[in-house]
């Protein structure tokens, strides 16, 4: 039991909103190129398998962020006590953990189509070396955006078997949705990440993060408008998409304050309604003319 609550702790089991970060844009992808005059069946055991996935990928990546980040972690006071960082778990066990994980997740992967399983076997250095990129860059959350969003491109090719300037459009737009949450996320360690010399675009806009982040939510609003015009999506989409704008605007930016830890985690955490903002806005797109 013991090594069971450490393996939860490790993986972040207890903190789905890990998790559904990175299947929303899985949802929105499959549900944009899914044609529900077929059988609505295929959808749901697609939605089915990517939430699975998701939350195994996010797991094994958990772990080997902490591999990687074990001495860093140490000198972090919200992260000194990890599994890995304190020494409850060993790094060799901790392999075992990620090699079983990934193993589920790839018999899951089958699935699917061809160009689907190449795409997402592809995307694993980009899930594995995220954790290095706060060493030699202050962009690791434009790399976080890229690993993260590329479920859109995986429920899109899970149906349409090819790429298309339409989900290529969105991936690009829903990098900026990342990198403005998980800077805001930034802001809960900045103070000991600048003392350990780890870089982050909450450090390099601490001066004006609410006009970078302004920016980054101001692309993903116009990318969000051109998809519903690609897509041919109805009136319904740009209704509820007003709900995204006034979340974004009126509720993230107004309550964020960069120095206030809890408001930077309560603005990131509200990501995941709005990423069922998004998915219910563009299924309504699609079935309700």
């Amino acid at each position: 039991m013991e090594q069971l609550k450490l393996f939860i702790e490790l993986t972040r089991l207890k903190k789905p909103i890990g998790y559904m970060l990175l299947f929303w844009p899985c949802a929105w992808g499959l549900t944009i190129a899914y044609n529900f005059s077929d059988e609505i069946t295929t959808y749901f055991f697609y939605l089915i398998l990517f939430y699975s996935g998701s939350v195994l990928m996010r797991s094994a990546g958990c772990i080997v962020n902490d591999i990687f980040d074990k001495k860093l972690d140490a000198q972090v006071l919200r992260t000194k006590n990890r599994p890995i960082a304190s020494g409850k778990i060993s790094v060799k066990l901790a392999v075992i953990y990620t090699l079983a994980l990934c193993s589920i997740a790839f018999i899951i992967l089958i699935n699917f189509n061809n160009l689907t399983i190449i795409l997402a076997l592809c995307s694993m250095p980009l899930a594995f070396t995220y954790p290095l990129m706060k060493r030699y860059t202050y962009w690791p959350q434009l790399f976080l955006g890229i690993t993260f969003n590329y479920g859109l491109i995986l429920g899109w090719t899970s149906i349409e078997a090819k790429l298309d300037l339409t989900i290529l459009i969105f991936y690009f737009g829903a990098i900026f949705w990342t990198l403005g949450y998980d800077t805001i996320y930034g802001y809960q360690d900045i103070k000991d990440d600048e003392i350990i010399g780890i870089k982050s675009t909450s450090i390099k806009f601490k001066n004006s993060p609410k006009k970078f982040l302004a920016f980054c939510y101001f692309v993903f609003i116009i990318k969000l408008v051109l998809l519903g015009f690609l897509a041919k999506l109805s009136y319904i989409y740009y209704i509820l998409l007003m709900f995204v704008l006034i979340h974004l605007i009126f509720y993230q930016l107004r309550l964020f304050n960069s120095k206030n830890i809890n408001k930077c985690f309560i603005v990131f955490k509200s990501n995941n309604f709005l990423g069922l903002i998004i998915w219910i806005a563009i299924l309504s797109g699609k079935i309700i003319s």
